[in-house]
C-alpha cells in the first residue's frame, strides 16, 4: 500500500493530466449469482455448505476483458492524478478531481444500466474497488454515494423513484447520502428520534429532527436516505412506530447542515451535522418499510458483517506494521504512511463499530440455530431419556475420535489434496464449533443476548471458520488453473488456516464454564469494582498504608 502512494507521488510530478475516458454504456455484462445467505449461519449447526463456497468463483473471458477495459483507465487516473497528500492536507477532494470521478462513471458503478449506470457484477465491483481503495477519501465517498446513499432505492424503491432519482445519481450530477446516526443513537439505530408524520392530506411526510455528524457526503449531497420513526399500522390492526428510510432532496428546503468536521483520517471526505424540518414529498423509499422488503436482511447477513470485521481489522494490522518497519521515519509526514494509518483507523468504527459487528454476528447465527434446535433443546431441559442418551452417547464418540469428515477431501472433496490437511481443521473446527453452539443454547437459553463475552468468542470463531473457507477455496483454484506461484499461495494458505484452528480451539475452551482457560467471572468481578469506584482503584506502587 505505501510503495503504491510512493510511486504516486513520483507520477504526479512527472506525468501531465489526460483528460479520462468515459466508459461505454452499451455493455452488457454476465452477472454473479445471487448472494447465499445460508453458508455463515449454517455453520452454527455444525455443517459447511460446500455448494456455497467451492469452487471459486469462477470469471468468464468476456467479462475479464470488460474489467481490464476499466482497469487500466482508472488506475492511469489514480496513479497519475489524484493527489492524496493535498486532498488529505486541504481536507477536500478537488472539484477537478470529482469530476474526472464522474467522468469515468464512478458515481453510477452499482446504478442498473437502464439507468444510465455501469450496472457492475459483484466481481468487478471488488476490482475496482481494489484500484479506488488507494485513496481512502475517494474511496469512503464513493462508497457513501452508492453502497448505502443510493441503495435504498435500487433495492425497494417503485420505478418512478428509480427513473427520477438514479440517472442522475448515476451521473455524479446529484450525490447521495445515508442518514441514520443521531447525538443519542450511534450504533444503536433502534433509538433514532427523528419522527416523520403523514400529512393531512396524507400526499407526503413532515419530517423533524437531526442527524450526527457523520452524514458522510452530508454537505454536498443532493439527495438524502433519511432513517425516521412512523406510525405504521401492524398487520393486527394496532398501530406501531418502526423505522422507515423516505427519500429527502435538498431542494425540498428545510434542510441545515453545520461546517465540514475536522477529522483525524479520510479528511477528504465531507461529513457534516445536519437537521431536518422539511416536507418529504416521496412517501417513503419503498412501498413498504426496509424490514418488511427483506433490505436489511440483504445488507446485514452474517457472512457480509465477518468480511468487514476480517478486513478493517486486517487493514489496520498491516497499516501499522508498514509504518513501524520504516520505524522514525514511517512517524514523518514526508511519507504516506501516517496518512494511512489515520486513514484505515475509521474502518474500525464506521458503518457498525466492531464491538456491533461481533454480536451482530454471533446473535442472528445463534437465532438461526436456536431455531432448528429447539426441539431438541427442550426435550434435554426436559430430561428425555433417548434424547438424553443420544446426546451422551455422541459426546462420548466425539471424545474417542478427533477425525471430522464434511466432504472437504478425499476423490470427490471440495480442496485440493495440497491443503487437504488444512481443510480437515477447518472441518474439525466447524463441526465442534456446532456442538458448542447447541451447548451455550442449552445453558443460557434466551438469556445468551446479555453474555457479551460469550457472544464475541463464538463471533470470532464464525470470522476465522468464514477466512479459512475463503482461503482454502481460493487456493484450491489456484492449484487447478495453474496461476504463476500457486505453492506460495498454498503455503500462505496452509499457515493462516493453522494459525485460526490453534486459535480456535483455544477459544472454544473458553466457552466451557469450567475450563481453567475461562476467566468471565473474574473478569466481571474486575469490571463491577472499577464501574463502582469510577476510576482505576488500584493504589500506586509508592504509595505508603498509613
Amino acid at each position: 500500500m505505501g510503495v503504491g502512494v510512493l510511486f504516486l507521488r513520483r507520477a504526479l510530478a512527472a506525468r501531465p493530466f489526460q483528460a479520462p475516458v468515459a466508459f461505454a454504456t452499451s455493455r452488457r455484462l454476465l452477472r454473479t449469482s445471487p448472494p447465499s445467505r445460508a453458508f455463515a449461519k449454517q455453520l452454527f449447526l455444525g455443517k459447511i455448505e460446500k455448494k456455497e463456497v467451492f469452487p471459486f468463483p469462477e470469471v468468464s473471458q468476456d467479462e475479464l476483458n470488460e474489467i481490464n477495459q476499466f482497469v487500466g483507465p482508472l488506475e492511469k487516473f489514480f496513479t497519475e492524478e489524484v493527489d492524496s497528500e493535498r486532498i488529505d492536507r486541504e481536507g477536500k477532494i478537488p472539484n477537478e478531481t470529482l469530476e474526472k470521478l464522474k467522468n469515468l462513471g464512478l458515481f453510477g458503478m452499482q446504478v442498473p444500466e437502464e439507468y444510465g449506470g455501469l450496472g457492475l457484477s459483484n466481481t468487478m465491483y471488488a476490482r475496482l474497488g481494489e484500484i479506488i481503495g488507494l485513496d481512502g477519501s475517494i474511496a469512503v465517498t464513493l462508497a457513501a454515494h452508492q453502497a448505502i446513499g443510493l441503495k435504498g432505492i435500487i433495492l425497494a424503491g417503485n420505478k418512478e423513484q428509480k427513473a427520477k432519482y438514479l440517472p442522475r445519481l448515476a451521473s455524479g450530477e446529484h450525490i447521495a447520502a445515508f442518514c441514520l446516526t443521531e447525538p443519542t443513537s450511534g450504533s444503536d439505530a433502534a433509538s433514532i428520534k427523528t419522527r416523520a408524520t403523514l400529512s393531512e392530506d396524507k400526499k407526503h411526510y413532515i419530517l423533524n429532527g437531526s442527524k450526527v455528524i457523520w452524514i458522510t457526503n452530508g454537505g454536498i449531497a443532493n439527495v438524502f436516505t433519511v432513517f425516521a420513526k412512523t406510525q405504521v399500522v401492524d398487520s393486527d390492526g394496532s398501530v406501531k412506530d418502526k423505522i422507515t428510510a423516505l427519500i429527502v432532496e435538498r431542494d425540498f428546503g428545510g434542510v441545515t447542515n453545520g461546517k465540514p468536521e475536522d477529522k483525524l483520517g479520510i479528511r477528504g471526505s465531507n461529513s457534516k451535522y445536519h437537521s431536518w424540518s422539511v416536507r418529504s414529498r416521496e412517501k417513503r423509499t419503498c412501498p413498504r418499510p426496509p424490514s418488511e422488503t427483506g433490505w436489511a436482511g440483504l445488507i446485514l447477513e452474517p457472512g457480509s458483517p465477518c468480511q468487514a470485521v476480517f478486513s478493517s481489522e486486517g487493514a489496520w494490522q498491516c497499516v501499522s506494521e508498514a509504518l513501524q518497519v520504516l520505524g522514525g521515519s514511517g512517524y514523518m509526514r514526508d511519507y504516506p504512511y501516517e496518512r494511512l494509518l489515520r486513514d484505515s483507523r475509521i474502518l474500525l468504527i464506521f458503518e457498525g463499530t466492531n464491538e456491533i459487528l461481533r454480536m451482530y454476528i454471533a446473535l442472528t447465527g445463534l437465532q438461526h440455530a436456536g431455531r432448528i434446535l429447539t426441539t431438541r433443546i427442550n426435550e434435554l431441559k426436559r430430561g428425555n431419556v433417548t434424547t438424553v442418551i443420544e446426546t451422551v452417547s455422541q459426546r462420548l464418540r466425539d471424545s474417542l475420535s478427533r477425525t471430522v469428515d464434511l466432504g472437504l477431501t478425499g476423490k470427490l472433496g471440495a480442496v485440493h489434496p495440497s491443503v487437504a490437511d488444512s481443510a480437515n481443521k477447518l472441518e474439525e473446527n466447524v463441526y465442534y464449533f456446532g456442538r458448542t453452539v447447541e451447548t451455550l443454547l442449552l445453558r443460557f437459553g434466551k438469556t445468551i443476548v446479555e453474555e457479551q463475552m460469550v457472544l464475541k468468542r463464538v463471533a470470532n470463531i464464525l470470522i476465522n471458520l468464514y477466512g479459512m473457507t475463503a482461503v482454502l477455496s481460493r487456493a484450491s483454484r489456484s492449484i487447478r488453473v495453474g496461476l504463476r506461484n500457486h505453492d506460495h499461495e498454498v503455503l500462505l494458505a496452509n499457515i493462516f488456516c493453522a494459525e485460526a484452528y490453534y486459535q480456535n480451539l483455544f477459544t472454544l475452551s473458553q466457552l466451557d464454564k469450567y475450563s481453567p482457560e475461562n476467566l468471565d467471572e473474574q473478569i466481571k468481578k474486575v469490571s463491577q469494582q472499577v464501574l463502582e469506584k469510577q476510576a482505576y482503584i488500584c493504589a500506586h506502587p509508592l504509595d505508603r498504608t498509613s
